[in-house]
């Protein structure tokens, strides 16, 4: 793969908490990743073992304590929490484990608000979010509010707003955390097929069986990175372990 390719480009991260007093936690230590356009990676880890923190950094939500990371191509290591914000809206489409949805809007109004804070007009909005949930097989609930869908239902709405500004990552954070199995198998299907599409997605997980609908699978171990597999190599140690 070349390197024009690039989206996400961490080198030697290192990322520190001071807990007061003299306690300091390592979180990350010397993390250096690249993930390319149209990966699919799922980044997976115990409780405790930096994958948090790591996701934190990669969605722009947390700055390292050293080290570069460049997301395509800009160096966002050093921007302050405005600057930050601005990568995110425009960058980054984030799912996550609980929804996120606002209770007592539709789902239509639900993926317009990405749009409504990039300040798209009100005609274009809804256009690009009625497409969005279209495209998530949503596009005859777009009236529904969420306590009139099922959890598989409001996860797609969640996932159709994570698209809707075509970013160019989108990062699920333990997305069927909250779902029963077989709805859990149907939102990672939805993945594969977004993926298929020409998305770049980062899954984070604590479950192997969810990591293995990935391409590729990084483990992170007390912050660090343990192995970086592509997904059959994944499965074979897996299945000896």
């Amino acid at each position: 793969m070349n390197n024009d390719s690039v989206v996400i480009n961490l080198q030697q991260i290192k990322k520190n908490y001071d807990m007061g007093g003299v306690e300091e936690v390592h979180a990350l230590r010397d993390v250096s990743l690249q993930i390319h356009k149209n990966e699919y990676v799922a980044i997976m880890g115990p409780s405790g073992s930096g994958k948090s923190t790591l996701m934190n950094i990669i969605g722009c939500l947390d700055t390292p304590t050293s080290g570069l990371y460049e997301f395509n191509g800009t160096n966002v290591s050093q921007m302050n929490d405005n600057q930050l914000a601005k990568v995110r809206n425009k960058e980054i489409g984030f799912v996550f484990q609980t929804f996120n949805l606002l209770a007592r809007s539709n789902a239509l109004h639900n993926v317009e608000l990405p749009l409504i804070y990039a300040g798209i007009g009100s005609t274009e909005r809804k256009r690009l979010a009625r497409e969005a949930l279209e495209h998530v097989g949503l596009g005859d609930r777009i009236t529904h509010k969420p306590n009139e869908l099922s959890g598989g239902q409001r996860q797609r709405v969640a996932v159709a707003r994570a698209l809707v500004n075509k970013p160019s990552i989108l990062l699920a954070d333990e997305p069927t955390g909250n779902l029963d199995t077989k709805t859990g198998e149907e939102i990672m299907a939805l993945f594969e097929e977004l993926h298929g599409k020409g998305n770049t997605i980062i899954l984070v997980t604590h479950e192997e069986s969810i990591a293995e609908h990935a391409h590729r699978v990084v483990r992170v171990r007390d912050g660090s990175i343990e192995s970086d597999l592509p997904v059959e190599k994944f499965r074979q140690v897996v299945a000896h372990s």
